[in-house]
């Protein structure tokens, strides 16, 4: 067997020492060995720093993912509670504008009810129906010979009735006829059949009768009071001159204290009547005219004599009230919205002038359509 020497090829060393290379050569091979460790290391040095970096942009990639689902989860979950929200919303809208329907519908029935009550209410308590008594100047005009109409006051009362929509008030000439038309309760009343409702042909509507009862009074007490400064003036002459000019003519005579008068405070002429109130600034002046009881006083080119008379003030102590009842008028309601104002008034008055039902001669008719509301006076009646 081969030596272990003759196993080898021995090839020449290129460079080396048998040939004589220089030392410095192979110290600058040993420096460039080393140089390529140190490389070596510092790129594995590297590769440790990547390798990290690499793991830890891993680690982040994956949290970041999970994060991403999870956003992405709880996205999913707001969009479906928006979704239900809004579709709550619009229920909510739905269901709101349901009830505004509906309470605009109930408003609509307490109305109506309401105004029943109130036309109920109108015709079943007569307090509700208390005549204003507006302040009212009254003066006397002389003495009745008559005893037993001493310490009488006469009043014509004046009572505001109040006449809700969709009614009508209608007086007869006579008294019977009102009373039919009372007993009959329910009247259908046939709408004429004009250019207005050529398309309501034979329209009729149903109305109900019911009597007006009012409150009038029935006593009365006032206590009355004379005034220390005040006199009546009356029988003034019918001159046909303004009455500011007739005051400042009047005025002028008694504020001259040789005709018995003093400065004049105040002049007026009393409603309705041709009498004047002077009131005189101090006291004392108006005693004594009112003692002479009668003057003569030059206005214009005449004289007038004119009469003094005390001037009286009263207060109401007690008044009190008894119902009665209108013989000749009757209240007509539920009378629907179905003609103008004109045509209505008259196809009442036409249907209820007809003795055929139950009617007669109308004196007076006052409409009011409905959603209206007005007031109707009653007077003493001279019929």
């Amino acid at each position: 067997m081969d030596s272990e020497e003759d196993s080898f090829i021995r090839l020449p060393l290129v460079g080396s020492l048998e040939d004589g290379i220089p030392e410095a050569t192979l110290e600058r091979a040993w420096q460039e060995i080393e140089r390529c460790k140190e490389l070596c290391s510092a790129l594995e040095q590297d590769r440790a720093k990547l390798q990290m970096n690499k793991e830890a942009v891993e680690q982040r990639t994956r949290e970041l993912r999970k994060e991403g689902e999870l956003l992405s989860k709880s996205l999913e979950q707001q969009m479906s509670l928006n979704r239900d929200e809004e579709r709550s919303c619009q229920l909510g809208v739905v269901l709101a504008k349901e009830e505004k329907n509906k309470l605009r519908q109930e408003k609509q029935v307490l109305k109506k009810k309401l105004e029943e009550v109130r036309k109920r209410a109108l015709l079943e308590d007569p307090a509700m129906m208390l005549p204003a008594l507006p302040e009212k100047k009254m003066v006397f005009k002389g003495l009745v010979t008559n005893k037993e109409d001493m310490n009488k006051l006469m009043l014509t009362p004046v009572i505001r009735y109040p006449l809700l929509g969709g009614s009508a008030l209608i007086t007869f000439e006579e008294a019977e006829v009102a009373q039919r038309i009372i007993e009959a309760k329910e009247h259908v009343v046939e709408l004429s059949c004009g250019e207005e409702l050529e398309e309501l042909d034979r329209c009729r509507v149903r109305v109900q009768a019911a009597p007006v009862d009012i409150l009038l009074p029935s006593a009365l007490e006032i206590r009355m009071t004379r005034s220390s400064r005040s006199i009546l003036v009356s029988d003034l002459p019918s001159l046909g001159i303004p009455e500011e000019s007739l005051l400042d003519k009047l005025e002028l005579f008694f504020s001259k204290t040789k005709n018995g008068g003093g400065e004049v405070e105040s002049r007026e002429f009393l409603d309705n009547s041709a009498q004047v109130v002077l009131t005189f600034a101090q006291d004392g002046v108006a005693e004594p005219l009112i003692a002479r009881g009668h003057i003569q006083v030059l206005i214009g080119k005449g004289k007038y004599e004119l009469k003094i008379s005390p001037c009286m003030s009263g207060d109401i102590t007690n008044l009190q009230f008894q119902p009665s009842r209108c013989p000749r008028t009757v209240l007509l309601s539920g009378i629907p919205d179905v003609l103008g104002e004109e045509p209505m008034r008259d196809t009442l008055e036409i249907h209820f002038q007809k003795a055929s039902r139950g009617g007669g001669e109308v004196e007076a008719l006052a409409y009011v359509p409905a959603g209206r509301q007005r007031v109707a006076l009653f007077t003493e009646d001279a019929g």
